[in-house]
């Protein structure tokens, strides 16, 4: 069973895919360009160029919206499309997720001119408040799964462009980092299953959630990180891995 047939259940409710975020994106993978939509989920970030999504969850595809691109369950491994079928192949917050990488970005090679790859940079995660001073356990869960950045851009050939996303303060996509300035969203289970990383980790995170509620409530949490209050973004470590035009 797909990981998210479990754990995707809330996505179209907490997932809602932040503009500047899609902006950031949209002028990664060009205009007019077919595009492969690789671990394509709900289809959160999915160009209007879309010809395909590829999503193993059952789950995730039954969330696609009506009007949607033709999604196929299948896996980033095993890319139903022959050889040179698009312009971009394009996978958001997914590769982590995937059982064999460099299978799946060849994959990726195989079919598509380019690639764009919306990943995070995993020493990133360590110095994240909610990680260091709540759930340091976290980390654990995507140490072993989250390749670095120069790997992902070795693996797209060695050329590849890295451009930081900043995550807003009002970002509307519930990923992991979202709510660094609303922390007391942590503490809604509805929010903590749209994150992987936290619904994984399950009962081992209520701890900590413990000792946040905590330090919401007594003004200790505001007190640490009043600078953080004064930020309308944030490097929180998420970056788009583009891969170079190919030679004329």
């Amino acid at each position: 069973m797909a990981r998210y047939d479990e754990i995707g259940t809330t996505y179209t409710t907490t997932r809602r895919p932040d503009r500047r975020i899609a902006a950031r994106l949209e002028r990664a993978i060009g205009d007019g360009a077919s595009v492969v939509n690789v671990g394509a989920g709900a289809g959160a970030y999915e160009p209007p160029g879309t010809v395909l999504a590829v999503e193993p969850s059952a789950t995730m595809i039954a969330q696609r919206p009506a009007g949607a691109a033709p999604a196929v369950q299948a896996s980033a491994e095993a890319i139903p499309l022959p050889d040179g079928a698009v312009d971009v192949a394009l996978a958001v917050l997914t590769i982590h997720h995937w059982h064999d990488l460099e299978r799946g970005v060849a994959e990726m090679r195989r079919v598509a001119a380019r690639q764009v790859v919306l990943t995070f940079d995993p020493a990133f995660a360590r110095r994240f408040w909610l990680v260091r001073e709540y759930l340091p356990e976290s980390e654990s869960v995507d140490a072993d799964r989250t390749p670095s950045i120069q790997r992902v851009v070795d693996l797209l050939g060695g050329t590849a462009s890295v451009e930081s996303v900043p995550v807003p303060a009002d970002c509307s996509d519930g990923f992991f980092g979202a709510f660094w300035r609303r922390p007391q969203a942590y503490l809604d289970p509805l929010v903590r299953a749209g994150m992987s990383n936290l619904a994984l980790l399950g009962d081992a995170a209520l701890p900590g959630l413990a000792r946040l509620r905590a330090d919401l409530a007594s003004g200790a949490w505001q007190g640490r990180h009043a600078d953080l209050l004064e930020l309308d973004e944030i490097d929180l470590g998420y970056r788009i891995v583009a891969s170079a035009p190919p030679s004329l």
